[in-house]
């Protein structure tokens, strides 16, 4: 069997632990920097997947990731975000990592090698559904077995790896392998794979809010504020979109029942909130289609 880029040894740090500290941290840094180009290497194949999950979610489907060690925590984070920040619910896009929630925190002995417990984290799928392995080796049997068993529920599948000859890669209707190369620390995946997959994550899940209509431009129209930093931060959003001042914006916030998107509309149609919230309703929720839908009734 083939051994994985990231398992390889890397000929530009062989002696990174002679290094004075200083330059130590230049060669990682210059090994980083290589993490950017490679993304940028796999951007069509990242637009299918989001294309896939955009039809998923719009039809009231669900997408969910799989992973094990780093490119499962990565998964999880990306997840947890997507709520507070595009006010997506927590069942719509849902987070596996082998070994459950300890596994956050501690490795969970042999949970990623276990194809039939990747295979009941992903019982819960049904078709339309969209299914993302995440996996450095492009390997990992937790996430073989999730794939499998997405794909015979009727599921779209798409793997995320650091391997261009991933062994999972016919599972997957989209397979997006970052090349990263060998690690500075070899096999240590959780630095330039790891930071890969937080690249193609948090691109794929904001492509995906953004073509949903969860932004107006590049503000975020649907954040949950659940603290007084966010509250601020929905008067800004709404001041920064219709120029006018921080008190008429917060006086159409407090109309909107505190809903940014609709005091968004509201102050830019010049119409009643009750007005703007309808509009949305019948336009998806997207700003740009509800305007014009109040502009050309």
């Amino acid at each position: 069997m083939s051994v994985p880029p990231t398992e390889e040894r890397n000929p530009h740090t062989a002696d990174i632990d002679r290094l004075p500290t200083l330059d130590m941290l230049r060669l990682i840094n210059a090994e980083d920097r290589r993490v950017a180009p490679a993304v940028a290497a796999v951007l069509p194949r990242l637009a299918e997947a989001v294309e896939l999950a955009v039809a998923a979610l719009r039809a009231g489907h669900r997408m969910h990731y799989f992973g094990a060690g780093t490119s499962g925590r990565m998964a999880v984070l990306d997840a947890a975000e997507l709520h507070p920040t595009f006010g997506v619910g927590h069942d719509r896009v849902v987070a596996h990592i082998a070994g459950g929630l300890p596994a956050l925190h501690d490795a969970v002995e042999g949970a990623e090698d276990d194809v039939e417990l990747g295979a009941a984290a992903a019982r819960a799928m049904s078709a339309g559904d969209v299914a993302v392995g995440t996996t450095a080796s492009g390997g990992t049997p937790y996430v073989g077995g999730a794939l499998r068993a997405a794909r015979a529920a009727g599921a779209a599948t798409v793997l995320v790896s650091a391997n261009p000859a991933a062994a999972l890669a016919p599972l997957a209707d989209v397979h997006i392998a970052v090349d990263t190369g060998p690690e500075a620390i070899t096999g240590s995946t959780r630095m330039k794979a790891g930071t890969a997959q937080k690249l193609v994550l948090n691109a794929l899940s904001t492509a995906v809010m953004v073509r949903l209509g969860r932004t107006y431009s590049n503000l975020m129209t649907d954040m949950v504020a659940s603290n007084a930093k966010l509250r601020g931060r929905q008067v800004r959003m709404l001041t920064q979109a219709t120029g006018l001042p921080a008190h008429a914006c917060t006086t159409a916030l407090a109309e909107a029942g505190g809903e940014s998107k609709v005091a968004l509309v509201a102050l830019l149609a010049q119409t009643p909130a009750a007005t703007a919230r309808r509009a949305l309703e019948r336009t998806d929720g997207v700003v740009h289609a509800a305007l014009s839908d109040l502009r050309n009734p």
